[in-house]
């Protein structure tokens, strides 16, 4: 048994958050040495209904999702939005190192098979796309289609740049993590104070941050990243894969501004497809854009 802590955020800090009056939802995960941990989700709209996964990104939890849940459970869908280990109602390691890139996946994969999910329609963002991304070059025959917008799915061959560095260099060193600030300046349109105060919810002090610290540095960065075998095994499958792929990336995000076009370039199910820029939205674009997002993906799932 890992002596490493695991924190859970008390549940008064998630009262009266606005527009996400979702009930939660638990499942246990084996956490190997971190013993077992409890993964929250947001599951909405019709039991029986065609399924729709939505995976966040860094720092923020299944709260990006509030604008973008109510009209896909009203369009019919069986709507899921979980919460990374570390991030919102789920169970945070308090160890830095108890965070992998493959642990994020393995977490997901152990998340799917609890729920027994098929046919799924794919949305991610940042680490949503990462960890999902690598979800569906490994199972592809659980999804149905993807649709992506402001992420990546680096190997560590490539330069990330520098906006990145500089990103993963304060997330390391910065004596404080101010999350809902974070997501605050990653908007277009900006935030209300109440907002900001959402994306702080999970994270009482900064002990229950080291998942939100860690990610930035998972991003594989170097050929021999621990990550960069299964990324180079992953774009391989990607390259098969021949289900509708969409991307939806953002006019306004400096660091992934141009991502989408990899993606169309090598991914045979994105030939066709009716590709869009999101206009007026920066990197977290399920804020500045959800009910168009949402508009959009219903159409893309029908």
């Amino acid at each position: 048994m890992s002596n490493t802590q695991v924190l859970r955020t008390p549940d008064e800090r998630f009262a009266n958050l606005p527009d996400y009056p979702f009930s939660p939802n638990y499942v246990d995960l084996d956490g190997g040495d971190l013993g077992t941990l409890r993964m929250h989700y947001v599951d909405e709209g019709a039991s029986d209904g065609p399924v729709v996964l939505l995976l966040h990104g860094e720092p923020t939890w299944s709260f990006l999702y509030r604008k973008m849940i109510p009209p896909l459970a009203d369009a019919g869908f069986r709507v899921l939005a979980p919460d990374f280990i570390g991030f919102g109602k789920s169970d945070k390691p308090a160890d830095r190192d108890a965070y992998s890139y493959l642990a994020h996946v393995d977490w997901m994969k152990a998340w799917l098979a609890k729920l027994s999910l098929r046919d799924i329609t794919f949305f991610g963002q940042d680490w949503g796309g990462l960890i999902g991304l690598r979800l569906v070059a490994e199972m592809p025959e659980l999804f149905a289609r993807v649709m992506i917008g402001n992420t990546a799915l680096p190997t560590g061959d490539q330069d990330l740049g520098e906006a990145f560095k500089q990103w993963r260099e304060f997330s390391q060193t910065s004596p404080e993590f101010n999350i809902g600030g974070i997501v605050s300046r990653g908007t277009a349109r900006g935030m209300a104070g109440e907002v900001i105060v959402a994306y702080d919810a999970p994270f009482p002090d900064e002990s229950f941050k080291a998942g939100a610290r860690a990610f930035p540095k998972l991003v594989p960065a170097s050929p021999d990243d621990p990550a960069a075998p299964a990324q180079r095994a992953a774009w391989e499958s990607l390259r098969t894969f021949d289900k509708p792929f969409l991307t939806c990336f953002s006019d306004k995000d400096i660091i992934m501004r141009g991502g989408e076009a990899i993606f169309k370039k090598l991914i045979p199910g994105a030939a066709g497809q009716d590709h869009f820029i999101t206009t007026n939205a920066s990197h977290f674009l399920q804020e500045d854009a959800g009910p168009e997002l949402a508009e959009k993906l219903i159409a893309f799932a029908r």
